[in-house]
C-alpha cells in the first residue's frame, strides 16, 4: 500500500475507532514515580489506536534541547538504526534492524501494523552495524558487520564484540581500530525466536568482571495470546555465561524488557520495561525497575505489582502474590527502548540520573512519550518526576513525527548519543 492510501486508510481507522475510546482521563504526570495511578481496565473490540504522520527532518532541523544545551547531527542516511555502543577509542557502533518478518496470527495485527508503520515505525533495517569514526571533526561512516538478523543489543568484552540478533548471540573477534570486521561470527548460544518472534529486540549488557552477559527478551504477545507454550524463556532477563554459552532466567515476568544497565551507586541491575496493551489509553504505565534474581514481575497475570489482568487464562493467583511491584513507573505508552546511566561530567546537572528514551505511543490517546526525559536518582532509586530533555520529534498539534529517539550511549567526552530510527539519524546532545 502506497503511503497516501495507508494515510487514508489510518484517518478511516482512527474515525471509526474514537466510538471505542474516548482517550485518556488521567494526567500522564499523576501515572510517573512509585505509585501510579491506575484506572479500571477497559476491553475494546479493537485497541485505542493514534499515530502521527511520518515525515523527514527538514534540512537544518533539529530536535530541541533546553538552554545550555547544544544538540548535532553526528550521521544520517543508515537504515533504522536502533543500538548504539561507544567502542574503547570514541568509535560509535550503530546497530540497523528492524523486525524480521513474521506471520499475523490476528486480524487485529495487521489493523495495529498498518497504524504503527504510518509513523515511520516500518522502515527497512539494515541487518547491519556501522561504525562512526570522528576524523578531525567530520564523520566517517564505514560498514562494520553485514549480514545479522535484526541485530540490537552490543558489547565488547575484551577483544570479543558479543552482538545480540533477534534468535541469536554471537561473538566477533575484534581488535581496537577496525572498521570492518572480516572475521566470520560465532554462535555462542540460540535466543528466543521463531517464525512469530513478537518482541524481537534483544537487549544486551555485560556483567563488570565480563563473565556474564544479561539478555532481554520479550514476550511472544501481547497477554499469551499465541499460547503460554510459545512463551518459553521469554518476558525474562537470561544470564548466560560467557565461556560457555549456557544460560538460565535471572528473572521473568517482565513483558518487554528493552534496556539493561547497572545503576552506578548501588551496582544493581536495571531495565526499562514496555507494558502490556489493549486495556486503555491510561493502562498500563511502562516502567524501570530494578531486577532482582529470581525475581517475578508479574506478566502476564498481573500488572504493576499484583493488579490482575482478567483476560489471562487460566489465571494464576499463586503467581500474582509473588510479582514484584516495579519501582518507578514512566507513564502508558510511552515505549521506552533506550536506557542510559550518566557518569559523565559534560553536562554534570545529569551525573548519576538515568536518561530513558521513549519511543512515543501507538495506542493511546492523546499521543505520550516522543521525547529523551531523565530521571534524577538518589540512594540508587529514581526520585521526583521526569524531566525533558530531548523533544521536537513530534510537532505541536501532534499530527506530525520526524523522528522516534531509540538507543542511548555516552562517549569518551561526556556528550549523550541518540539513534533516532524514524529519522534514520544519530543525534549528539552536549553542553554549550
Amino acid at each position: 500500500m502506497n503511503m497516501p492510501n495507508r494515510l487514508l486508510a489510518v484517518a478511516v481507522l482512527a474515525a471509526l475507532l474514537t466510538a471505542c475510546d474516548q482517550g485518556a482521563n488521567i494526567d500522564p504526570m499523576k501515572q510517573v514515580g512509585p505509585e501510579p495511578e491506575l484506572p479500571k481496565a477497559q476491553n475494546f473490540l479493537l485497541p485505542p489506536m493514534q499515530v502521527p504522520e511520518g515525515v523527514a527532518w527538514k534540512a537544518g532541523e533539529t530536535p530541541k534541547v533546553p538552554a545550555g544545551l547544544k544538540i548535532e547531527k553526528v550521521a544520517d542516511g543508515l537504515l533504522h538504526p536502533r543500538q548504539l555502543y561507544v567502542l574503547p577509542n570514541n568509535d560509535i557502533l550503530v546497530a540497523e534492524a528492524n523486525a524480521p518478518e513474521k506471520p499475523t496470527t490476528r486480524p487485529k495485527q495487521l489493523i495495529m501494523g498498518l497504524v504503527q508503520k504510518a509513523s515511520g515505525k516500518g522502515g527497512p533495517g539494515g541487518n547491519r552495524i556501522t561504525l562512526l569514526r570522528n576524523a578531525g571533526g567530520t564523520w566517517q561512516k564505514h560498514t562494520f558487520i553485514e549480514n545479522l538478523h535484526s541485530p540490537f543489543g552490543m558489547q565488547l568484552i575484551g577483544n570479543t564484540l558479543w552482538v545480540a540478533n533477534a534468535d541469536s548471540l554471537v561473538k566477533f573477534p575484534y581488535q581496537q581500530g577496525e572498521t570492518t570486521l572480516s572475521a566470520p561470527g560465532e554462535t555462542v548460544t540460540e535466543l528466543p525466536g521463531g517464525p512469530i518472534n513478537h518482541h524481537w529486540t534483544k537487549s544486551l549488557l555485560a556483567s563488570p568482571d565480563g563473565s556474564k552477559l544479561y539478555v532481554g527478551v520479550g514476550s511472544n504477545s501481547n497477554i499469551t495470546e499465541n499460547g503460554i507454550g510459545a512463551e518459553y524463556r521469554r518476558a525474562a532477563v537470561l544470564e548466560v555465561d560467557a565461556a560457555t554459552g549456557a544460560s538460565r532466567i535471572y528473572a521473568s515476568g517482565l513483558r518487554n524488557p528493552t534496556g539493561l544497565q547497572w545503576e552506578p551507586e548501588s551496582g544493581a541491575l536495571w531495565a526499562i520495561v514496555n507494558e502490556r496493551d489493549e486495556i486503555g489509553s491510561d493502562l498500563v504505565p511502562d516502567y524501570m525497575t530494578s531486577v532482582k534474581e529470581k525475581g517475578f514481575y508479574g506478566w502476564p497475570y498481573s500488572y504493576f505489582g499484583q493488579h490482575v489482568d482478567e483476560r489471562v487464562k487460566p489465571p494464576r493467583p499463586d503467581l500474582v502474590s509473588q510479582a514484584i511491584k516495579p519501582d518507578y513507573a514512566l507513564s502508558s505508552h510511552v515505549a521506552p527502548l533506550g536506557l542510559l546511566f550518566y557518569t559523565g561530567d559534560n553536562m554534570p546537572q545529569y551525573r548519576g540520573g538515568a536518561f530513558i528514551s521513549e519511543h512515543g505511543s501507538w495506542n493511546r490517546k492523546p499521543l505520550n512519550g516522543y521525547q529523551v526525559v531523565w530521571v534524577k536518582f538518589a540512594n540508587g532509586k529514581p526520585v521526583g518526576q521526569p524531566q525533558p530533555v530531548v523533544t521536537g520529534f513530534l510537532t505541536d498539534d501532534q499530527k506530525q513525527v520526524r523522528g522516534l529517539p531509540v538507543g542511548l550511549a555516552m562517549d569518551k567526552q561526556g556528550g549523550v548519543l541518540i539513534a533516532d530510527d524514524a529519522g534514520n539519524a544519530i543525534w549528539r546532545i552536549s553542553a554549550r
